[in-house]
């Protein structure tokens, strides 16, 4: 290690960059995007208006509303290459695969991939942020041997994604619960696949290259993965009736149970306590109020024996579930709502760039002789 080095594990702790984007206070539970509460913005903000917020800094007068709306909607419609593509990927892919393969290919057919001014960077936000959900929808229509629905231009953001992938025109309360919902999961701060995006975005690659390697990066269980593994979790439980039982043999297993806890919310997660609220009355409308009252259940249960307070991804499980989201797509429908948290960062990145590039603490062998092959 380099002299006055200090190893921090999981470089927790660590500040790497300034930002102007995400307040994160874990030990006072509070969270705001450009100094406004995530409270007041996932229940009184549109998407739109939280993906201008983190692109231009500052919330959207009516017309500035009304033009990145418009631009938003003119983004969505995706090559018809990647279309035809997801018919010859393997119907059991993972979609977060799919997903980042989808990514690099919109990054082929962008006609301004290699320019990342600052101009250039949030246009190609724009198209991402609405091209993203377009393809999530599209392959999974494809992959059930269907055919995509086109975007609806009458439909916001969150409208349209339920309905592409639905194929049917969602209720008032399921735009608004899957509007907070890509709202409460825009942005937070340097979590790990925001910082794979700014060290990706740090070498000077492009807006498209880093994106994909925040989509793998949030692929994984620790993170993007864990609502995945909570409803997983419920489904496994089957009825409120097994909780109790369940939560013992998981407490005597010493079970890791995802959903619980996190790396920087020491005061509890701020977007759990919106998202249950949420959760509570989407599961009651959709006539799967279990799944809710399976998950306080749990909560109660767990938070009593270890101390433990559920993360974002707790409450998000049952609430997506109800909204008629397949499991499998939960991670992808946060990637859906943390792209424009990833390209705000990436363009923060570039407009003050410096290379990310942390050292390792070498504890292998110290220096050996060379030994021929036919000695050794």
């Amino acid at each position: 290690m380099a002299e006055g080095s200090q190893l921090i594990r999981g470089l927790e702790g660590v500040v790497a960059v300034e930002t102007r984007l995400c307040d994160l206070d874990g030990a006072n539970g509070r969270l705001a995007y450009g100094g406004y509460n995530i409270d007041d913005l996932a229940r009184r903000a549109t998407f739109e208006e939280v993906c201008y917020l983190l692109w231009y800094g500052e919330l959207p007068k009516p017309a500035q509303l009304d033009k990145i709306t418009t631009e938003l909607i003119a983004a969505r419609e995706i090559p018809p290459a990647l279309v035809d593509g997801f018919a010859l990927m393997p119907k059991d892919t993972d979609p977060m695969r799919v997903l980042q393969a989808a990514v690099a290919i919109l990054g082929m057919h962008d006609r301004e991939t290699t320019d990342s001014s600052h101009a250039a960077n949030v246009r190609k936000a724009v198209r991402l942020t609405s091209q993203m959900a377009t393809a999530i929808c599209a392959h999974h229509r494809v992959r059930q041997g269907q055919v995509p629905v086109p975007p609806a231009p009458d439909l916001g953001h969150a409208a349209n994604f339920l309905y592409m992938l639905a194929g049917t025109r969602p209720a008032p309360a399921a735009v608004k619960a899957f509007d907070a919902s890509l709202t409460l999961y825009a942005e937070h701060e340097m979590n790990a696949s925001t910082t794979t995006t700014r060290a990706i975005a740090s070498t000077q690659s492009d807006m498209h290259s880093a994106v994909a390697g925040g989509v793998g990066a949030l692929k994984g269980p620790l993170h993007g993965g864990a609502g995945e593994a909570v409803m997983r979790t419920l489904m496994e439980i089957g009825e409120v009736a097994n909780v109790d039982g369940f939560a013992d043999r998981a407490l005597r297993e010493r079970r890791r149970l995802m959903g619980f806890g996190h790396r920087v919310y020491k005061a509890g997660d701020p977007r759990a306590a919106i998202l249950k609220g949420m959760a509570e009355e989407a599961c009651r409308q959709s006539g799967q109020f279990k799944w809710f009252e399976m998950a306080v259940e749990l909560h109660d249960r767990i938070g009593r024996a270890k101390g433990l307070i559920p993360n974002v991804d707790f409450y998000s499980a049952p609430l997506f579930y109800s909204l008629g989201i397949p499991v499998d797509l939960f991670t992808p429908v946060i990637a859906a709502g943390r792209i424009a948290g990833w390209t705000a960062n990436i363009v923060e990145q570039c407009d003050d760039n410096r290379l990310i590039r942390p050292r390792a603490d070498y504890v292998g062998p110290k220096a050996r002789p060379w030994v021929a092959r036919e000695q050794r």
